[in-house]
């Protein structure tokens, strides 16, 4: 256990030092690092705000039905009961002209101000309809969507899941870009790694030679080098989700300007803990390789 933990500082040490050497080349093999990583963390991120989106939007109003202004008392109890023989409705609400455009006045102050001089108010009542999720099939959700758009005092219908699914594979595209973009940048940060390793490997060859005469393992000559990748590709993760954290930071508040209270039913977030570590971990583990590469030249 010694010997282990013997090794191990020295490798920690030498790795320590190469890196204060060779500040220049190790900086930008950092920042290669780091712009990989940066671009499939803002995928990922993108990606996840969608499904998050998707997830939020889900669980509200999936059918909005509007009303006709002369619906009559029969349609409307007509309509009502169309609902509940409807076993993919969990819940329905009806919102009335004036509710509607109290929401319209909350939602949209700016815009809103225009609607007080109109004579009458030209937003509908409606009944916003939420769905089963287990129970809404796409079949059964087209059904009750073409029997309320026939139905007697019915204006429109608006149906969410549709630009829910567009959305949703949007989300998914994004995120498969992400990881397609993401492998090649990190490929070619692999190889920067090991580039700038072997730049160290090539100082040290004096060093290195003398310890392989005097018949140290191999682990001990090589150790340093991966070391020194790992630490590498840890730091350019950790910078890249710095640089990340600050774009995201200034995107949301210029968000919030831009859209005021309606923003606040955003679900806009960072990158979970979870994903953060193995993003922290992946580039560790990008500097490993890259290291090892370049240590392979040891034998």
């Amino acid at each position: 256990m010694a010997a282990l933990l013997h090794g191990i500082g020295y490798c920690l040490e030498e790795a320590a030092a190469s890196l204060r050497r060779q500040r220049a080349s190790v900086a930008l093999s950092v920042l290669t690092i780091a712009a990989a990583f940066l671009v499939l963390g803002g995928f990922l991120l993108a990606a996840v705000n969608l499904d998050r989106a998707v997830s939020s939007w889900s669980a509200a109003a999936e059918f909005s039905v509007y009303l006709r202004d002369d619906i009559t008392q029969e349609q409307r109890v007509a309509l009502t009961e169309m609902l509940e023989s409807q076993p993919v409705v969990a819940s329905r609400e009806y919102v009335s002209k004036a509710d509607a455009a109290l929401r319209f006045r909350r939602d949209f102050p700016d815009v809103a101000a225009g609607l007080a001089d109109l004579p009458d108010n030209p937003l509908p009542a409606s009944i916003e309809v939420r769905l089963d999720a287990a129970k809404a099939d796409g079949a059964a959700i087209e059904a009750l969507a073409r029997q309320l758009q026939l139905a007697g005092g019915v204006a429109d219908v608006r149906f969410d899941r549709r630009w829910l699914e567009r959305l949703g594979r949007i989300a998914g595209a994004v995120r498969w870009a992400g990881w397609v973009l993401g492998a090649i940048l990190l490929a070619a940060a692999v190889l920067t790694v090991a580039t700038v390793v072997r730049l160290t490997l090539h100082t040290r060859r004096d060093e290195v030679e003398i310890m392989q005469l005097m018949g140290a393992p191999i682990g001990l000559l090589r150790g340093p080098l991966v070391v020194e990748g790992l630490l590498q590709g840890g730091a350019g993760a950790v910078v890249a989700l710095g640089g990340l954290y600050a774009v995201f930071a200034l995107v949301r508040g210029q968000l919030a300007t831009a859209l005021g209270p309606a923003s606040a039913g955003l679900s806009i977030g960072f990158l979970p803990a979870g994903a953060l570590v193995l993003l922290v971990l992946g580039g560790m583990a990008i500097g490993c390789a890259g290291g090892y590469l370049a240590a392979r030249q040891v034998r």
